[in-house]
């Protein structure tokens, strides 16, 4: 699958049409250039690297929204293995743009739930773009009940714009549903590790949030309202979303600082969209190690630590 490059990408894509090229002129001039061709393929590698090790934040949300970056059941096929959907809340319905249910991750045999996007028109109507309804909610939180139920660890997948925003969510009561899983993660006395894998928007990515490990992929982003969003209520223009990205300090490394999360997942050279399988050993890699330090430690332990650590987000201290 051909990988559609994104705007800042321009150096590297003119230096692979001229690898491209070389190639060609090569086998066609039946001409010896194998050193020339090695030495642009290590100028595109360090071009790579250093456009990526010095990306602005919007540039970071606009890789965070490819659609080419590993979703979330793309990570429960590379990463985890017995992957078992369950469906519906019990009360209304199934929520296609959160699929949720039992996995095996290593050694451990988790309850995975997750937002789910889509890749071109049909396959993104059918998961709501990858913005969740009440009974998403609430069918994560039933899922989650079993994990705490049966003691096993719960893995939060978050990829979402936000909840989905609409008539019907509303009458469904859709902030009721999210307060309910935020009240309800708090208290399940068993290891939870979330994982940001792409966007992380607003309540959306919060409704599945709450966990004793907050990690996040490395061009992931996590806010509490879009670049968007932020752009058309402060500067009356969507035009300054990238903008409002640096003021939200929305990036994984702003948010290492801020504590807000506990850990950055490193991903590929050029991004999780060029390695599919490297982005999920990392992330499989990084979950497992979380699990085996939460793993050791008691119920009462766990819960405590867990409340406190939510407690200290946003405190100011003056001099």
């Amino acid at each position: 699958m051909k990988v559609r490059p994104l705007d800042f990408e321009k150096p590297i894509v003119d230096l692979e049409r001229q690898l491209e090229e070389l190639k060609k002129h090569s086998k066609l001039q039946e001409v010896d250039l194998e050193n020339e061709v090695a030495a642009m393929e290590r100028k595109i590698e360090a071009t790579r690297k250093q456009i990526y090790e010095n990306l602005k934040a919007w540039e970071r949300v606009q890789v965070a929204r490819h659609e080419q970056r590993p979703f979330a059941l793309d990570y429960l096929d590379l990463a985890f293995t017995d992957f078992t959907e369950l469906h519906g809340d019990r009360l209304f319905g199934d929520d296609n743009a959160m699929p949720c249910g039992l996995a095996t991750l290593g050694n451990y045999r988790c309850v995975v739930v997750s937002h789910q996007k889509g890749r071109g028109t049909k396959e993104n109507i059918h998961r709501n773009f990858g913005s969740a309804h009440p009974e998403g909610y609430r069918k994560a939180l039933r899922v989650m009940r079993l994990g705490a139920k049966f003691g096993l660890p719960i893995v939060a997948l978050i990829d979402t714009p936000g909840a989905y925003p609409g008539v019907g969510a509303e009458e469904r009561h859709i902030s009721e549903s999210i307060a309910v899983n935020l009240r309800e993660m708090m208290l399940f006395p068993v290891p939870i590790v979330a994982v940001v894998i792409g966007e992380g928007g607003s309540g959306g990515a919060l409704g599945i949030g709450v966990a004793d490990r907050v990690l996040m992929l490395e061009n992931a982003y996590y806010s509490v309202i879009s670049p968007e969003g932020c752009a058309a209520i402060l500067w009356r223009h969507r035009s300054h979303a990238p903008e409002a990205a640096e003021a939200l300090k929305l990036t994984a490394r702003n948010l290492k600082e801020f504590n807000v999360i506990d850990q950055v997942i490193q991903e590929p050279p050029g991004g999780a969209h060029l390695d599919h399988e490297k982005a999920a050993s990392n992330l499989k890699t990084t979950v497992l190690q979380q699990l085996d330090e939460l793993s050791k430690k008691s119920k009462k332990l766990l819960l405590e630590e867990r409340y406190q650590k939510f407690r200290a987000m946003g405190q100011v201290l003056e001099g």
